[in-house]
């Protein structure tokens, strides 16, 4: 919440029918008892079909192809159904409302964002404590604020939320992003800045996009074509980046990139330097790699300058000074680093090392007149100012070990702010003094918690081949080492995704009851680099799920837990990693949490941009090795009768257009038709929600509850531990 935009953010059959009625009753329910139920569970019957797809010779039935259909009143039904079980079950659990109220009353203290400035206004972000969505407010001259922005009133139930709020280099007009539903597809909103009146007619079917001003003349934005079918899960594949001008219509907007099939890109990206002179233009075909390109603003109908034309490594351009452009790359550098070149001539040959690679993952940003590199040692920030010359000025002094946000703003700007927080600490705002280099705290936090009952620590263990491991372990002070302390371990383990150190009110709670919360630094992320997430991609992704496995087993070795008391966590990529260790080692653990995961990887990629994650996965028509790879460890096709699988709740959400929930529908479907044991196997679906990104606070914290509440359960606990 220290820069202009927001992201509230974490990659995207016809069937022979036995039942016509879409009446899922309990009378033809097949029926199991769990554990710890008072009563038994009867799951609706989930009729099969006869669709067999072939690859490579080899026969792969997918008996649930019909729940892909997410328009089908059938499937509807089949999620409502699923829902009342699931949610008759949550009803026992004795300290599920107990859960809940803690978790709102945890929620609930303001907050508040740091401060950024557009034309004649200071803006900021805040939200009173419970609001599902954060306001946006803005003051004059240390005038009194007032309400410029809020989303709350977008819909009534909260689910119409704000993303990517942009101002024109004036700060006059402003135009923001909404999601309704949760969706990936967004509308632009164009307002007048002093009236906050609509001035134009919404664009609408954006998607993955940005919006980067030209002076206050238009902006640039990216979206694909409205696809055939539908909308929450037919394939896209063609990126394109548009301009709009103010006061045109949109189907006059001007595609500017992507409109070939030379040009076919997944993702598009444009972005205008701040001194209006450039267009820099980011294309790529899958989630790793990028070919850029440049125009000259200044000269009309001026050509496309090529800057790196494969998709070899990630490049973009973070700061320019009339033609000499900074680059921060990992070609060459794994660990990145910064570069410099003349616009006029951007090949790579001609690169100069600015900053060059170290033995850290950098990142960058600028602000004041300095650069600033974040470096991630194990996980954890360190921060260095840098003047345009490359020469280093200080290490920045933070608060503690743990996670910074980007130091960033304008180059006249004297005062920068950042976040920190940790696992245990929540997050306070800082302010930065670029002279001195000085940081005092801006805002703390109002959270009710005491962070110093408790401790985080950080350990490496030995993955199967030997490989060292980082861990991050948080916990009550004075815990006893018994192995009988719930545990939830989670986990992502792909795309470069890096996961540090930061501060959550659903983590607390949970840290409150007596829970240990652990966080694996897996292969596939990019704590370490290119190298580190190369390791755990494609042939070599069994890499990710052993390094999860041997966090679990050091867990019990070191007797924080057992598998008693032992549950996993991940979400998308890492609902993949906890729907592939629970098929592989369902004895290791006693609870799976499988959230909007990508669970089925043989058709992963004919959904919505899903083909753009094949640099990490491949794709089971690339060759019958990566086929034959992919069908051993995909969940929903590793599910087997006569195995006592963990209790199990899979998550998602019936609008999840980057993850369609029918790799969560039929990864339940096969789950309780093959549990052999007693634990339950339920699927929660969350109606009018996405992936993720915009779910309102009061879904958030019903969410929580019943995660918590279902874990607890399942281990055994009749009352909250503590």
């Amino acid at each position: 919440m220290t820069t202009k935009s927001l992201f509230i953010t974490s990659l995207l059959a016809s069937t022979l029918i036995t039942s016509c009625t879409g009446n899922y009753t309990d009378n033809t329910a097949k029926t199991m008892t769990s554990s710890n139920a008072s009563q038994k569970i009867s799951y609706p019957i989930t009729k099969k079909g006869a669709v067999v797809d072939t690859y490579f010779g080899h026969s792969v039935e997918d008996p649930y192809r019909w729940l892909e259909d997410d328009r089908s009143e059938e499937t509807g039904d089949w999620v409502k159904a699923e829902n009342k079980v699931t949610f008759d079950y949550l009803a026992q659990i004795p300290y599920r409302e107990q859960l809940k109220s803690r978790l709102a009353e945890l929620w609930n203290y303001e907050k508040v964002g740091a401060p950024f400035k557009e034309g004649n206004y200071s803006y900021f972000y805040k939200n009173d404590g419970l609001q599902n969505q954060y306001v946006v407010y803005r003051q004059k001259d240390g005038g009194t604020a007032e309400v410029f922005l809020d989303p709350n009133t977008f819909s009534e139930d909260g689910t119409t939320s704000m993303g990517q709020l942009s101002f024109s280099k004036d700060g006059s007009i402003a135009a923001y992003t909404i999601s309704e539903g949760g969706s990936d597809w967004r509308k632009i909103i164009i307002i007048d800045v002093e009236t906050k009146k609509v001035i134009e007619t919404p664009l609408i079917d954006v998607k993955f996009s940005g919006i980067s001003w030209f002076k206050n003349e238009g902006f640039y934005y990216s979206s694909y074509d409205k696809p055939k079918g539908s909308e929450l899960s037919a394939k896209t594949d063609q990126h394109k980046l548009y301009y709009h001008v103010l006061g045109q219509s949109q189907k006059d907007d001007k595609v500017i990139f992507g409109n070939t099939a030379e040009q076919k890109r997944r993702y598009v990206g444009g972005d205008v330097t701040k001194d209006n002179r450039f267009l820099l233009i980011s294309g790529a075909i899958s989630t790793s790699g990028n070919d850029l390109y440049l125009k000259d603003l200044t000269k009309p109908n001026s050509p496309l300058i090529t800057i790196t034309d494969n998709f070899d490594a990630d490049t973009y351009v973070i700061e320019n000074e009339g033609d000499k452009l900074f680059l921060v790359t990992n070609l060459a550098a794994p660990n990145k680093k910064i570069v410099t070149v003349n616009a006029q001539a951007p090949a790579s040959i001609n690169w100069t090392d600015f900053i060059a690679e170290t033995d850290y993952v950098l990142s960058a940003s600028t602000g004041g007149g300095f650069f600033f590199t974040e470096y991630m040692v194990d996980a954890i920030s360190k921060i260095y100012q840098y003047d345009y010359q490359g020469k280093k000025i200080r290490e920045i002094n933070l608060p503690g070990v743990g996670s910074a946000s980007a130091l960033e703003g304008d180059k006249d700007e004297n005062t920068l702010y950042y976040s920190f927080s940790n696992y245990k600490t929540p997050g306070t705002i800082y302010s930065y003094n670029i002279d001195k280099g000085e940081s005092n705290i801006y805002l703390k936090s109002g959270a009710k918690f005491d962070s110093a009952a408790y401790e985080s620590k950080q350990v490496f263990y030995p993955s199967k081949d030997g490989t060292k491991v980082p861990m991050i372990i948080t916990y009550k002070k004075g815990i006893k080492l018994n192995g009988k302390n719930p545990t939830i371990l989670y986990g992502y383990g792909g795309f470069n995704v890096s996961l540090t150190p930061r501060f959550s009110v659903s983590r607390a709670v949970w840290l409150e009851q007596g829970g240990i919360y652990a966080v694996a630094n897996l292969r596939g992320g990019g704590e370490y680099g290119k190298k580190w997430h190369k390791a755990g991609t494609q042939l070599d992704k069994q890499n990710v799920f052993d390094d999860f496995i041997a966090a679990g087993e050091y867990l019990i070795e070191q007797d924080y837990t057992s598998s008693d008391y032992l549950a996993i966590n991940g979400g998308s990529n890492g609902g993949l990693l906890v729907g592939a260790v629970m098929t592989q080692r369902p004895q290791l653990i006693k609870v799976a949490l499988p959230a909007v995961g990508v669970l089925d990887m043989l058709r992963y990629h004919t959904f919505t941009a899903g083909a753009g994650w094949a640099y990490d996965y491949g794709t089971a028509e690339q060759s019958e090795e990566m086929f034959t790879y992919l069908k051993a460890y995909s969940p929903v096709h590793n599910v087997k009768a006569g195995i006592s699988y963990p209790a199990t709740m899979v998550t998602t959400g019936d609008h999840d257009d980057r993850v369609v929930p029918a790799h969560s529908f039929k990864f339940a479907a096969e789950l309780q038709a093959k549990q052999a044991g007693d634990a339950p196997t339920l699927i929660r679906i969350e109606t009018n929600a996405g992936h993720g990104a915009g779910t309102p606070v009061s879904k958030t914290i019903e969410q929580y509850a019943d995660i918590y509440a279902f874990t607890l359960f399942n281990m055994g606990f009749t009352a909250l531990p503590k």
